[in-house]
């Protein structure tokens, strides 16, 4: 027989995780810049916090009321507004961070394949529709494609930009 499972309470897993600081981490910026369904951004913002990236969201007023619904964490979390995608995503990549869109495209890479982001990284979520509009694909360094087995083409945004997070944070 094996032994009982124990669950751990919440101070012991506070006790055990990095220390946060409140300033914006920076390492990781998840950008679903063409957003379609306002639940897809609190589910991503709530994995922002459990990896430790930021989320980057464009300047549309139901954007800012969906955050503020979505935020199950009751605290402030690091959100960065974009003013213009593209002129954003441009200034990123000059300064020097990569810019992943998780699309499929010939060039991509196969999730599982994913190395840990180990330099400022800008994951690219496109619209849920159409994708990452075809002006943006010239402004990423790679692409990370999610295989399906199903007869889905792809996952909606906060599920496919939870699992790139978590490989590129290295946690999984």
């Amino acid at each position: 027989m094996s032994p009982a499972i124990r669950v751990r309470t919440a101070r012991e897993i506070r006790s055990v995780r990095r220390p946060r600081r409140h300033e914006c981490w920076g390492h990781l910026v998840a950008a679903p810049l063409w957003p379609m369904h306002d639940a897809n951004l609190g589910t991503l913002l709530r994995t922002c916090d459990a990896v430790g990236a930021c989320l980057a969201v464009p300047p549309h007023g139901w954007v800012d009321r969906a955050l503020a619904r979505g935020n199950t964490l009751r605290r402030p979390a690091c959100v960065h507004r974009v003013g213009s995608p593209l002129r954003w995503l441009a200034d990123e990549r000059k300064a020097g961070t990569s810019v992943l869109g998780v699309e499929l495209a010939d060039e991509a890479i196969r999730l599982a394949d994913l190395p840990p982001a180990r330099r400022r990284t800008v994951m690219v979520l496109g619209h849920e529709a159409t994708g990452i509009p075809p002006e943006a694909l010239d402004l990423l360094d790679g692409a990370v494609e999610i295989p399906m087995v199903g007869t889905g083409s792809s996952l909606n945004v906060a599920v496919a930009g939870s699992l790139v997070l978590y490989k590129l944070a290295g946690l999984m």
